[in-house]
């Protein structure tokens, strides 16, 4: 029996940056990983705030892929996510991340 290698993949993206916000720092984190095409096939959003919330590490807001499947994740709660792309994604996510900042 052969054993089907596990494609390398290239990490394009690894952004860390740190906010303000609800009365104490929050941390944005971006991680995308692209196959030898250069289509994305992972990835993994994140705003953790762990002043505000002490259940998923601290993760207020993120999406990713990490588990075969597109997942949304606030406030602890994990529910699936609609994808059309990478970039579809991103963009929902950072709109989300504004709207939150704005109401803290």
């Amino acid at each position: 029996m052969r054993v089907r290698k596990r494609p390398k993949l290239r990490k394009i993206t690894d952004y860390t940056t740190r906010l303000r916000c609800g009365g104490g720092i929050a941390v944005l984190r971006e991680e995308v990983w692209v196959d030898s095409s250069g289509k994305v096939v992972q990835y993994n959003l994140a705003l953790a705030a762990p002043h505000l919330s002490g259940v998923d590490n601290g993760r207020i807001l993120g999406y990713d892929n990490a588990h075969g499947r597109h997942e949304r994740h606030f406030m602890g709660d994990v529910t699936p996510a609609p994808f059309a792309s990478y970039g579809v994604t991103a963009r929902r996510f950072f709109r989300e991340v504004e709207a939150w900042r704005k109401k803290q």
